[in-house]
């Protein structure tokens, strides 16, 4: 199972993802709020996938996307954001993100993207 750093400025939206993960097995290694946190925590924790969210305020998810991929060119970061934020998406998809998730997600979508990207192919 992979061990997963969870990034989102809502509270009760990383609890629901990190229940959601737990439940399945997975291992939360770090919940962080905003994108300045997960770049300092990321090589700390080293994460076999980043659960990500794209509008967060200080430094969103796609400059925090860049500067992690920087340190770690082999990061795996799956992208989550709301319906309506295509052009995130895809804008995130060209720089580097393995993935994306839409809000409200299915746990089983969730689930699936993230077994995708951890699983060699």
């Amino acid at each position: 199972m992979a061990k997963i750093m969870i990034v989102d400025d809502a509270e009760f939206m990383r609890m629901i993802i990190r229940d959601i993960l737990l439940m399945h097995g997975h291992e939360v290694v770090a919940e962080v709020n905003d994108g300045e946190e997960a770049i300092q925590i990321y090589l700390e924790v080293k994460p076999d996938i980043v659960l990500m969210d794209i509008i967060m305020p200080d430094m969103d998810g796609k400059e925090a996307l860049q500067k992690i991929l920087i340190m770690d060119p082999e990061a795996k970061i799956v992208i989550c954001s709301s319906i309506g934020q295509q052009a995130f998406i895809t804008e995130s998809m060209k720089i580097g993100a393995m993935g994306f998730i839409v809000k409200p997600f299915e746990p089983d979508g969730m689930l699936d993207v993230i077994r995708k990207i951890a699983e060699p192919n």
